[in-house]
């Protein structure tokens, strides 16, 4: 007799509503994503991507519902759930003034690595983000397409289960972003993904799952031959479909 796996989901979303006074960013988003899926987190602009994201990564508390990481309640426990995410804010800060060598030894000490571990992991974080020719440049000069790979690389560091990244190729030119999908692709092979875009490109690219949101809700959950049919084929006019009155 076949068993079925008790295992949680790696990230969890469960009712999640976030308001600001009157107004409503998110109302009652609720989904699942397992080990090892990519899944695509799609919707307009101001759609409540970004305020997920971050109530799922303890960023933010929300107003109800719940936020669980491998089945830890982030609200109950962001230190224990920071252990296990790793988290890419669109445009997030760094230091200009530091090199990314000394970002990476920076962000190696505060997540508890030192000695022969903390070089070995920087060594590998460094040849998964490509950015040995760098490592030595002051941050400030460089491109935005290199100074996405230093946040991506920090994020990667502790060796994370779940990376929840926001609107990682945006502003990148296109080898940019290539090459950043290219990295995604790579670590989806070990790792759960849930990455937030509005580029119907990076869905097809990378996403084994869409999850769509509009006006605060979600409105799809499914494959991207799924979410294709909403529009006759077509994923623009299935994005217009299901987000347009939103």
């Amino acid at each position: 007799m076949e068993t079925m796996s008790t295992s949680p989901p790696m990230i969890e979303a469960s009712k999640l509503t976030k308001r600001y006074g009157d107004f409503v960013a998110i109302e009652n988003v609720d989904f699942s994503v397992g080990k090892g899926e990519v899944v695509a987190f799609l919707g307009p602009n101001g759609a409540g991507k970004s305020t997920t994201m971050k109530i799922l990564t303890g960023y933010l508390s929300p107003t109800s519902g719940e936020a669980r990481i491998a089945g830890v309640a982030v609200a109950n426990d962001r230190l224990h759930a920071a252990r296990i995410i790793g988290y890419l804010p669109e445009n997030g800060p760094l230091y200009p003034e530091m090199t990314p060598r000394e970002v990476l030894a920076f962000f190696s000490e505060a997540r508890g690595l030192s000695g022969e571990a903390a070089r070995r992991r920087t060594d590998e974080v460094v040849e998964i983000c490509t950015l040995g020719g760098v490592l030595d440049k002051p941050i400030r000069k460089l491109s935005k397409g290199f100074r996405q790979r230093v946040g991506m690389a920090h994020v990667l560091l502790h060796e994370p289960e779940v990376l929840i990244m926001d609107e990682p190729t945006s502003g990148l030119d296109p080898n940019q972003i290539l090459h950043v999908r290219e990295t995604i692709r790579k670590l989806g092979e070990t790792k759960t993904i849930l990455l937030s875009t509005h580029i119907l490109q990076e869905v097809e690219a990378v996403a084994s799952r869409v999850i769509m949101i509009a006006g605060g809700r979600v409105v799809f959950d499914g494959t991207c031959d799924e979410l294709r049919s909403k529009g006759e084929g077509n994923l623009d006019q299935a994005f217009h479909t299901l987000t347009g009155a939103a």
